[in-house]
């Protein structure tokens, strides 16, 4: 815990150093082991090569570069072991080291978003979007009013054009009624039977002057 601790705290440069010095020591001795096996293995084929030219001729000989290389490869066998044990090690803290410095940038990561979200509340979020949509409907308001057709002049008032309408159509109703009474006496009848109020007014015209001629026609029979 205090490994991982030093990470965040003064001694993280001295930690990281540590591991860096740790990794190359570690690199050194396997490149050192290398070499050792490289010696080894040069001297396990000498002793076999000597075995196989004395296996005829002089068993004791071949005997003991048999027991020789038999020795080395068991010592070739140990740097091995010891070698996987190295490179184990040198894996782990490389690892280590990876996971400690991804923890770092995570932390920075955590602290940044803290800090912004220490200034920023939901409140003056609100707040912003609020303005947003007040400038909105603003611009709204005045795209409506630029789009409009402007107005030459006063502005009409549609009641008093409605009202002038109508006085229209009364005068012309009324001309119509003045044209049916000067209308002729004999006027023809509406084609489906039907008579209109333009010919109901020129019937009873006709009717009127009937009478008259009716009372007329009695005053000069009784003389």
């Amino acid at each position: 815990m205090s490994g991982w601790m030093s990470w965040f705290g003064g001694s993280r440069r001295d930690t990281r150093e540590s591991a860096r010095d740790a990794i190359v020591g570690l690199r050194q001795q396997l490149l050192m082991l290398e070499k050792k096996e490289e010696f080894l293995q040069k001297k396990i084929d000498e002793e076999m090569k000597k075995a196989r030219a004395n296996a005829t001729t002089n068993k004791r000989l071949a005997t003991a570069a048999l027991r020789q290389k038999k020795a080395h490869e068991n010592e070739l066998d140990r740097i091995a072991g010891t070698r996987l044990t190295l490179e184990t090690q040198v894996n782990a803290i490389e690892s280590a080291n990876l996971n400690a410095e991804t923890m770092v940038a995570m932390k920075k990561g955590a602290d940044a978003l803290k800090g912004i979200h220490s200034s920023l509340k939901v409140e003056k979020v609100d707040q912003t979007m609020d303005a947003i949509r007040e400038q909105m409907d603003l611009t709204n308001e005045i795209s409506d009013a630029i789009s409009n057709p402007v107005g030459m002049g006063n502005q009409i008032d549609e009641d008093e054009l409605t009202a002038e309408l109508e006085a229209l159509e009364q005068e012309e109703l009324d001309d119509r009624l003045a044209g049916a009474e000067r209308a002729p006496v004999h006027a023809p009848v509406s084609p489906v039977g039907v008579a209109t109020g333009r010919e109901r007014v020129t019937q009873m015209a006709e009717e009127d002057d009937e009478e008259a001629q009716l009372r007329q026609l009695q005053a000069e029979l009784a003389m």
